[in-house]
């Protein structure tokens, strides 16, 4: 996978949660929420948030628990113009984050977090992590 994101300052320790034996997962894929507390590759733009994959998880290795984070400092890849203090959201199949400002109305589980410094597309930048931290009306 392309544009892990890169953990910078460990601000939370991660916590595990389920996965399924089949599927590999990438360390530093960002990851969206499924019931009951399971964790799996985002599958749809702005989905719920789980948090960013904190190991490698090989598929069919027997492991079903992943170590996840949910907060911290990341270097993230932005898709399209980010501008700090903005709300981002997941990009569908990229691993990048998109400003949510202005084109959409997400509740806080599905923000991943706060830019902390503005990039263009497909440069990197400062993400905090932070999914639910409240209802953004963009």
């Amino acid at each position: 996978m392309a544009d892990e994101a890169t953990l910078f300052i460990e601000t939370e320790h991660p916590i595990d949660f389920t996965v399924a034996d089949g599927t590999g997962i990438t360390k530093g894929a960002v990851l969206q929420l499924s019931d009951p507390f399971t964790a799996v590759i985002a599958a749809a733009s702005n989905p719920m948030v789980a948090g960013i994959a904190a190991a490698d998880k090989i598929a069919s290795d027997g492991v079903t628990k992943l170590a996840i984070y949910r907060g911290g400092i990341f270097r993230m890849t932005a898709s399209g113009s980010v501008t700090a203090g903005d709300p981002l959201g997941i990009v569908i199949g990229s691993n990048r984050v998109q400003s949510v400002v202005g084109s959409l109305t997400l509740s806080g589980s599905r923000i991943l977090g706060v830019a902390l410094e503005t990039a263009t597309n497909g440069q990197t930048m400062y993400v905090e992590l932070r999914p639910s931290f409240g209802f953004v009306a963009v």
